[in-house]
């Protein structure tokens, strides 16, 4: 029996509301249930004058209805559409008009003839038309960014739907205001444009590989459970057959108060939060939740395999089915998934399979759901490898486990390092705020929650092999990922739908009073650099220093002023180092004994900068920077560890060639720079193949010799300058010059790649005058109000009005060094037949930019509020410095962009798009399947080139 460190305890503020909290808890959490069923979760954090507010509902795609799948997702969006009073300029015409929509989706559900059908769905379009004229379209986002909010978002999962944002603290009771609207009723407004783009979704979802392979995974875990059986995006034949009287019902059922949660941490009063909260939510009804029975999954008796297919290259991916979240078998499921991947560091296929480079990659985790789980092991194999032969290998560290083959020290060393990051997650606002809500959708208490520690280091040894001898059998499930044409790819058709009004100019009544109920405005606090950060200097090394005054975790950076422009192998050598030893110890040692500290190290390469950073317990620094030094100083080349490592290189360039995301990301670097850039200079094959790795071992061995400086995240600096001085050496070598890479003009040029998909996706990348630091109050406007975000001219135009996109935005991008251009991207993610009507409607906006005050005035002032609510905490307040720095800026320069936006006027915009934007010319970037491109609409777009994956990758 565990002796529990954590107990609740209940106490009754001086308003008269109980509470309770857990005794020796260091975040204090209050935990509050109002009469009509609803927790309150409070929590406090000083870091700035902002809250993170989660209202996690426990309902999620597991209580979809069977035959309307996906309704729960669609639900969510629908609940960013407004009520009868948010999102409307004429309720009763609305609402009468809403209603005839709904009775036609009805038919158009019942309905079997397909031409029938169509009619139905002509009407549905043409009353939306006549609805459309009274939305206004998000306003429920308008009201939200006027606050200053920011994180505006929500979720859907099997269990869960969470709705999210960061708000400044004065603006707590306008915020409950809008939620306590928003979760009263339910307005399905706009639907069949907001169905156009779930439908979209859906078929972003068909090129995504991971979703591909976890899809099929599920579907085999959990053959009669909504785990497996039941996806949240939903079927197709759902999504295109809605139910708005199902949506209804569903809200009804499940947005009840007794099943979400309000979860608020950040620089509140708990008396006077949860007053408020009472004030605006308590008099929403309790409501009994629909009977459910449980379905229970038959064991799983025998190795189930599944085929799927993708152009992207094969592994393959094992599961086991395993208990609920928090129970014994699912706790020891997650320790036997850290004994194997311990966060890349010391488990045993991270030790021999990832360090001894015997596949491309391997990896073990442990997901825990409300009801049921799984452990997985997914596995990369390399080119002369087969997917049976990686399985294998994955197997027989398992059996080790079974056999008790792993090092004593490794247990232990595993509960510190759960302690450690969860001491981490925890102690900031929304770290704490998302494991609060997280508590609660799995229904567990806070007290269970922070005792999990204690049970999971009462586990032991003999434990943890009896669980691996019983839960591991011939019971998993094992997807192969082969490389071939994705034969079930489902593509949901556009119906068609005419553009709807979005009535930009117009307020409902409620956001007006939003709007004018004024709130004392929060004062900006302009960070004084100088005084935060202390500075000193040892041996000809500067020594910064920034107090950490949330725990007892420190960092310590070594910071080079040189990178990979200066040294284009920097990056390729400490990679290399990653596998190489010392003559004292071997890779793997090495990685225990890190892990043993509990001490994590970090290798980070830019263009301009290498830092080598150390992080963990502070008593354990000075042990850290002992075993890095004697690892790089003492580091024993080893050629056929070299000659591995070259292979692993080579074929990871292969793997990456083959995925979509990666190739879009080359494609746009080579769209806006061209063949000579960072990215296509790389080293060779045959470099690699004819180089000697003491060339690699050589740089790191020297590395101290160069100039750097040093920067420590901690308690104590007067201790740390005690003992960091015998790990500094004379500085004797002079960093090489940085190597200058051109940036070209753009214009006139499209680049396409053909990849099998069922989306296409474009990007036009212009560039622009050299940065100017006195834009940037500007710019910051001008993505907010034009490019960016929900309540943008550009989001509300392409996706709320005609449904043309489920990604579109426009984005100008600043340069973080002087004497560089800045650059505007445009983006656009659709279907094939939309792509050209997107992109016209995109340059029609782009052509004047529209002038709607009311958004202006929102934009300007949200920017404001955002930069006043906003601190600049932790180890930021070093690392800003070093940003500014390229910019030529010594003082924390938000002060400046802060008064320029309080005087900017939409003239000043206008102006900045006329000089800055306006004359830039757009190269574009296209990836999708060439059959569906339409040729003649891309000819108009510039000079057409369908490139190689060797040409914009450079190999």
């Amino acid at each position: 029996m565990i002796d529990e460190k954590y107990k609740e305890t209940v106490y009754t503020d001086t308003n008269h509301y109980e509470y309770s909290t857990i005794t020796h808890d260091e975040n204090k959490v209050r935990i509050y249930t109002l009469k009509n069923g609803l927790k309150v979760f409070l929590a406090q954090n000083f870091d700035a004058p902002r809250i993170q507010t989660f209202i996690p509902v426990r309902t999620g795609s597991n209580n979809d209805p069977a035959d309307n799948t996906g309704l729960a997702h669609y639900l969510e969006h629908m609940m960013f559409k407004g009520t009868s009073r948010l999102g409307t300029q004429n309720w009763e015409k609305e609402k009468v008009l809403i209603d005839q929509i709904a009775s036609l989706y009805e038919e158009h559900k019942a309905e079997q003839d397909s031409e029938k059908k169509r009619e139905i769905y002509k009407k549905i379009d043409e009353v939306s038309q006549e609805a459309s004229q009274y939305a206004i379209a998000n306003e429920y986002d308008k009201a939200i960014s006027s606050l200053g909010a920011s994180g505006t978002n929500a979720h859907t999962w099997f269990d869960e739907t969470v709705y999210k944002n960061n708000i400044p603290n004065n603006e707590l009771e306008k915020w409950l205001k809008i939620e306590k609207e928003r979760f009263s009723e339910i307005v399905l407004r706009l639907f069949h444009t907001e169905l156009e783009s779930v439908y979209e979704e859906f078929n972003r979802a068909q090129d995504n590989d991971t979703r591909l392979v976890n899809y099929e995974l599920m579907d085999a875990l959990f053959p009669t459970h909504p785990n497996g059986q039941q996806t949240t995006l939903g079927k197709p034949e759902h999504l295109k057959n809605p139910s708005m009287k199902a949506i209804h019902k569903y809200f009804d059922e499940y947005y009840v108060p007794n099943n979400y949660a309000m979860v608020l941490v950040g620089d509140l009063n708990f008396e006077e939060t949860i007053q408020m909260i009472d004030q605006y939510f308590g008099a929403l009804p309790y409501k009994e939740l629909p009977k459910k029975n449980a379905v229970v999954e038959q064991p799983i008796t025998a190795i189930v395999k599944r085929t799927v297919k993708s152009p992207t290259t094969p592994r393959t991916q094992l599961a086991w089915r395993t208990d609920s979240y928090g129970t014994r078998e699912a706790m020891l499921a997650d320790i036997v998934a850290n004994i194997l991947s311990n966060r890349g560091e010391a488990g045993l296929l991270d030790l021999h399979i990832n360090q001894t480079q015997k596949m491309l990659w391997a990896q073990a985790f442990s997901v825990g759901l409300k009801q049921y789980g799984y452990f997985s092991i997914v596995a990369v194999p390399k080119e002369n490898q087969t997917l049976e032969e990686a399985k294998d290998m994955v197997l027989q560290e398992i059996e080790l486990i079974k056999k008790g083959d792993f090092p004593d020290w490794m247990l232990p060393a595993i509960i510190n390092d759960f302690k450690l990051q969860r001491m981490k997650g925890l102690e900031t606002a929304e770290g704490l705020a998302t494991t609060l809500y997280d508590t609660y959708i799995k229904g567990i208490t806070w007290e269970q929650e922070l005792n999990e520690m204690d049970e999971y280091a009462s586990f032991t040894k003999v434990d943890v092999m009896d669980f691996a001898n019983s839960f591991f059998k011939d019971n998993y499930v094992i997807v192969d990922k082969e490389k071939g044409v994705n034969d079930r790819l489902i593509r949901v058709e556009n119906p068609g739908i005419t553009p709807i009004k979005i009535n930009r100019d117009a307020q409902s009544e409620f956001l007006k009073e939003i709007l004018s109920d004024t709130t004392e405005d929060i004062k900006p606090e302009f960070i004084d650099y100088q005084k935060e950060i202390a500075t000193d200097s040892l041996k000809g090394k500067k020594l910064s220093f920034v107090n950490n005054k949330y725990n007892d975790i420190a960092q310590l950076h070594f910071i080079f002023p040189f990178g990979s422009d200066n040294d284009r192998d920097l990056g390729i050598s400490t990679q290399l180092l990653q596998y190489l030893g010392t003559d004292r110890l071997s890779p793997e040692d090495l990685k225990k004994e890190f892990f043993k500290i509990g001490i994590s190290n970090d290798f980070k390469t830019t263009n301009h900068q290498l830092i080598i950073s150390l992080s963990g317990l502070e008593e354990n620094i000075e042990k850290g920077i002992n075993l890095l030094q004697h690892w790089m100083q003492d580091v024993k080349p080893d050629q056929e560890i070299y000659n591995q490592f070259v292979g692993t290189v080579l074929e990871n360039r292969e793997a990456v060639k083959k995925d979509k995301t990666r190739i879009m990301t080359a494609l746009t670097n080579y769209t806006k720079l061209g063949s000579i850039s960072r990215f296509t200079d790389i080293i060779s094959k045959e470099e690699l193949e004819n180089t000697n790795s003491v060339v690699f071992t050589d740089r790191m061995k020297k590395l101290y010799k160069y100039p750097y400086q040093i920067f420590f995240y901690g308690k104590s600096f007067e201790n740390f300058k005690e003992y960091i001085g015998q790990y500094i050496e004379h500085e004797s070598l002079e960093m090489p010059e940085a190597k200058q890479y051109p940036e070209p003009a753009t214009g006139g040029n499209v680049h396409f790649i053909n990849y099998d998909m069922v989306q296409m996706e474009m990007t036009q990348v212009g560039k622009g005058h050299e940065v100017n630091p006195l834009h940037f109050g500007k710019v910051n406007v001008f993505n907010e109000y034009f490019g960016r975000g929900l309540s943008s001219i550009v989001f509300q135009e392409i996706r709320e009005s005609k449904s043309l996109a489920y990604s579109a935005y426009v984005s100008y991008s600043a340069n973080s060094e002087l004497k560089h251009p800045d650059y505007i991207t445009t983006y656009i993610g659709t279907q094939p037949d939309k792509l050209m009507i997107a992109v016209d409607t995109l340059n029609e906006l782009m052509d004047d930019l529209p002038e709607v005050p009311t958004q202006f005035e929102n934009a300007r002032n949200a920017a404001l509020k955002q930069i006043a609510s906003t601190r600049v905490t932790r180890n930021n307040i070093f690392f800003n410095t070093l940003r500014l720095k390229k910019l030529n800026i010594h003082h924390d320069f938000r002060k400046d962009i802060y008064e320029q936006i309080q005087g900017l006027k939409f003239e000043d915009i206008k102006q900045f798009y006329q000089a800055e934007i306006k004359p830039v010319h757009f190269n574009t970037a296209i990836i999708g399947k060439k059959e569906n491109l339409n040729m003649e609409a891309v000819s108009k777009m510039g000079t057409f080139k369908e490139v190689s994956l060797k040409d914009i990758f450079g190999h």
